[in-house]
């Protein structure tokens, strides 16, 4: 059954004022992030031991990665480095991944779109992920400014990650705001499209080459309404949508 929508009895006089936007694989590559993780990993596991150099560390766990494994990538690259490891040490090694500094850039094009579009309308971030993490990502990217509101799902509690629709709501009413005036544009249809949708906004789907996330879904409403190769041509979609 489709939940009712909170903001069923407000109307929206105007065409799109509000842009919401995912950040992994929407803004940036998150591939890039997992490399910079993954060196930092190397790194640290190249300090327990000197038999292995951070290089060597860093080219195992690259290789599980980028082969599929996403899972246990550390104790697989352990496996094949002959490094001992226990639960703790996975641990330490996942705290480590999400807790350090990301050497990451954000990409010009990204940039000249927020900047294009910042004078027009209101922005917005709204983010799943590990909340240490995800802070960490928008300071180095250099994204706070861009935003009017940022809403780490995380701080609202895991259960409320997408797709569920509380941090859609929650920037709705924020903004005061109605959904029907709102796009959002994210890049995973099997959680990212399906609350606001159901919710009436606008959704756009950027598809960058190189994301991580390429599955399809077969849920009612998980499709966004647009589908975009690049960012930069997103201003084009908003104005006509």
């Amino acid at each position: 059954m489709t939940p009712a929508n909170p903001f069923s009895s407000r109307t929206c006089t105007a065409m799109i004022t509000t842009v919401i936007f995912d950040l992994d694989d929407t803004l940036y590559d998150e591939i890039d992030y997992c490399r910079s993780g993954f060196a930092a990993v190397a790194r640290h596991v190249a300090t327990l031991s000197d038999a292995r150099s951070s290089d060597g560390i860093f080219a195992a766990l690259w290789r599980h990665f980028t082969s599929g494994n996403r899972h246990r990538t550390f104790n697989a690259a352990m496996d094949d480095l002959g490094l001992r490891y226990d639960h703790d040490l996975i641990q330490q090694l996942v705290a480590v991944y999400r807790t350090h500094v990301p050497q990451l850039t954000l990409p010009p094009e990204t940039r000249s779109v927020l900047d294009e579009l910042k004078p027009t309308y209101a922005l917005a971030l709204l983010s799943d992920g590990f909340l240490p993490a995800q802070k960490l990502k928008v300071q180095a990217l250099g994204l706070a400014d861009y935003f009017q509101v940022i809403i780490f799902t995380e701080q609202l509690g895991r259960e409320f990650w997408k797709p569920s629709p509380r941090g859609f709501e929650r920037l709705a009413e924020a903004l005061d705001v109605p959904p029907q005036c709102m796009a959002y544009v994210a890049d995973n249809e099997t959680k990212d499209f399906i609350a606001p949708n159901i919710l009436g906004m606008v959704t756009i789907q950027v598809l960058r080459p190189a994301r991580l996330h390429t599955e399809s879904c077969a849920l009612a409403d998980a499709a966004a309404d647009h589908k975009i190769r690049k960012i930069s041509e997103l201003p084009p979609v908003l104005r006509h949508a």
